[in-house]
C-alpha cells in the first residue's frame, strides 16, 4: 500500500481541484443524476416504494441541502431536470411529522399538459376526482396531479401506519 502513495500524490499534483470534483461527485445543485428519471419518475407515479429517508438522502446528495422545510416536507431546487419531456423546478419529500410518506415535484406546465405528457410517454391515465374549477387528477396507483399556482404538482402519498401497539404485560397470577 505504501508503494502506491507516492504515485497517487504525483498523479494528484497534475489534476486540478475542479477536475477532481467533476470526476468524484457532482456538486450540489448540478444536473440530476442519470438515475433521476427512473427512480423519481417511478416514485411519482407510485410504481415504486416511497421511503422518505431514501429520497431525502438521494435529493440531498444530488442537489445539496433542502432550501426550505415547509408543509411537512423538505424542498429541493432542481437544475436541468425533466420527466416525461416536462421541466421541473423543485422536488419535495415528506418529513416524519405527516401521517403520509410522500414524494412530489413541481412541474413547469399545467396539469392538462403534464397529464398528456405522462400518457404519451408512459401510458398512465388520470381521472378527475372532483368537479371543481381546478380538479385533482388521480391515477390508479394513487399518483395525483394538482394545480400549483400556474404550474402543476405531481406526488405520490402513501399512508404511514403507526407502529403496532404492544400488548399490556400479563401479570403473573398468584398460585
Amino acid at each position: 500500500m505504501k508503494f502506491f502513495l507516492p504515485l497517487r500524490r504525483q498523479w494528484l499534483r497534475g489534476v486540478s481541484a475542479a477536475a477532481l470534483m467533476t470526476a468524484c461527485c457532482a456538486a450540489p445543485g448540478q444536473t440530476p443524476p442519470t438515475t433521476f428519471g427512473t427512480i423519481v419518475g417511478n416514485a411519482l407515479l407510485c410504481r415504486d416504494d416511497v421511503d422518505n429517508k431514501y429520497f431525502y438522502d438521494y435529493f440531498a446528495k444530488a442537489f445539496g441541502p433542502a432550501y426550505k422545510h415547509d408543509g411537512g416536507a423538505f424542498w429541493f431546487r432542481v437544475n436541468g431536470a425533466s420527466l416525461w419531456g416536462v421541466t421541473l423546478s423543485e422536488v419535495m419529500v415528506s418529513d416524519d411529522t405527516s401521517t403520509y410518506i410522500f414524494v412530489g415535484a413541481v412541474m413547469e406546465t399545467t396539469p392538462e399538459k403534464l397529464e398528456q405528457a405522462i400518457i404519451d410517454q408512459v401510458g398512465v391515465h388520470y381521472a378527475k376526482i372532483d368537479s371543481s374549477a381546478y380538479p385533482v387528477r388521480e391515477a390508479k396507483p394513487a399518483s395525483r396531479i394538482v394545480y400549483f399556482d400556474r404550474k402543476s404538482k405531481i406526488y405520490c402519498a402513501k399512508f404511514k401506519p403507526l407502529p403496532p401497539e404492544q400488548p399490556k404485560p400479563v401479570l403473573a397470577r398468584p398460585r
